[in-house]
């Protein structure tokens, strides 16, 4: 079940959960989230993307029944969709749950899939943020890959985060590298996201990413000539968190 929302304040889990875990290294971050009573019911989330295999990985060794939650926005690469089914198949995960748009939401907002020509949010709202809040419904806590090398609007990310009033979200790669990263699919002789060799060090939807060039930042090839950061699954308040928070604000 479920934890009480209101026992003890997310605010205060979050923070206690970052004293706990402050010098634990990402793997023990991992392990122990999936089993503290104060994080809750557990899902990761991955896009499969250009890194999301370091996680999945860390979860096949630890719990393979854990639930990883994909979201098909049925807008991937052909790559995507492949890369996910070899990984899965790979790793021996046994509980992936795809999660997609409301049909009958589809066929009357986006009908041509041409939303995301001229308004990014809304498609990203229909098609990524409001299918992931549902899927969501009934777990305490979500665990990600974001991590501060990203860029500047990821730069502050803890291993615990308040996702809102509800739910924790768990970043155990908060603090690795890029370096980290590559040793770590190379030491355990990971598949790659085919995708990544062609510039694409940070995967979404095709019409909406980019190859990034040599020097850019990773994220530089997602909504490229906007001002859109990210696609708004990581939010508070009903709202994409594009930064810190601001002292005093609500979570």
């Amino acid at each position: 079940m479920p934890l009480d929302p209101v026992f003890p304040g997310l605010s205060d889990r979050v923070a206690q959960l970052n004293d706990r875990y402050r010098y634990h290294a990402a793997v023990s971050v991992l392990e122990h989230a999936l089993g503290d009573p104060d994080v809750g019911r557990t899902a990761l989330v991955s896009s499969f993307g250009a890194e999301s295999v370091v996680l999945l990985h860390m979860i096949a060794v630890i719990e393979r029944t854990t639930p990883v939650l994909f979201i098909d926005t049925q807008m991937l690469f052909a790559e995507t969709l492949a890369y996910q089914a070899d990984v899965a198949d790979r790793l021996g995960l046994t509980n992936i749950v795809t999660v997609r748009a409301d049909p009958a939401r589809l066929a009357f907002e986006d009908p041509d899939n041409t939303l995301h020509q001229f308004n990014t949010d809304a498609c990203c709202a229909l098609r990524k943020t409001e299918p992931l809040e549902r899927a969501l419904q009934g777990y305490d806590a979500w665990i990600t890959g974001r991590k501060r090398f990203q860029g500047s609007t990821r730069a502050t990310v803890e291993f615990f985060e308040a996702g809102g009033d509800l739910r924790i979200k768990v970043n155990p790669l908060a603090h690795w590298g890029r370096e980290d990263l590559q040793d770590y699919m190379i030491n355990n002789r990971l598949p790659r996201h085919p995708l990544v060799a062609r510039g694409y060090p940070s995967i979404g939807c095709a019409p909406c990413t980019s190859p990034v060039a040599p020097g850019e930042d990773p994220r530089a090839g997602r909504w490229r000539g906007s001002a859109k950061t990210e696609c708004g699954i990581h939010f508070i308040g009903g709202r994409a968190v594009r930064g810190p928070l601001a002292q005093g604000t609500a979570t």
